[in-house]
């Protein structure tokens, strides 16, 4: 998704959630003076052309791990869900919320991290951002600007999806997501409802 197709959604989020595009924008640029190098191609290269497997963090995705297949891209936690039972994702999509030291060592044997900017997360991105040591794609919601790019979507998972769609995966399997999930605060209840309504647009009804 272009960001002019992207862009009115992205106002649509921002009233929804009280958000600031000014900090979405200040987070955005700290992250790009922290990043010396985009893996954008070493993540095309894990996409075009082949099957993807997107994996959110609901519990469902223990029930469902054995379905992983093709190019496995991670949200967030899910990561750690997958690493810790013998699967090495090919990318994790992070705001660095769910970020341990196990994204690390993932990071140093391959795994590309896309690291996500946006006004709430600026002291995480100080903190993780300068530890890793292997190759990294950073991502903003507001406008990309040089090597910050922005494929659309909103909370991890949806902007995996949005990212493989984008950068040509020919097909793409969607694991351990609960759109419905009755346990979650009023914020993520919101980011759930987007999740929804953003994966509609490239045709996925969860």
């Amino acid at each position: 998704m272009i960001f002019r197709d992207w862009e009115p959604l992205y106002l649509e989020i921002l009233d929804y959630f009280s958000f600031s595009r000014e900090e979405d924008e200040e987070a955005a640029r700290l992250l790009a003076s922290l990043v010396a190098v985009d893996a954008l191609p070493d993540l095309k290269k894990l996409i075009l052309g082949r099957t993807v497997t997107v994996c959110g963090n609901a519990p469902c995705l223990l029930d469902q791990i054995d379905q992983v297949e093709g190019t496995i891209l991670a949200a967030d936690a899910a990561a750690e869900v997958l690493y810790t039972h013998g699967i090495r994702p090919d990318a994790v999509f992070t705001d660095l919320d769910g970020a341990t030291d196990c994204f690390l060592s993932m990071n140093e044997e391959g795994t590309v991290m896309v690291v996500h900017a946006h006004g709430d997360n600026m002291p995480l991105l100080s903190h993780w951002v300068p530890r890793f040591r292997g190759p990294m794609v950073t991502t903003t919601q507001a406008t990309p600007f040089a090597a910050v790019h922005n494929f659309g979507g909103f909370s991890d998972g949806d902007r995996a999806v949005f990212t493989a769609d984008a950068l040509g995966a020919t097909s793409i399997r969607i694991l351990g997501f609960d759109l419905d999930d009755p346990s979650v605060d009023p914020v993520k209840r919101g980011k759930l409802f987007w999740a929804r309504r953003l994966l509609a647009i490239l045709g996925y009804n969860l």
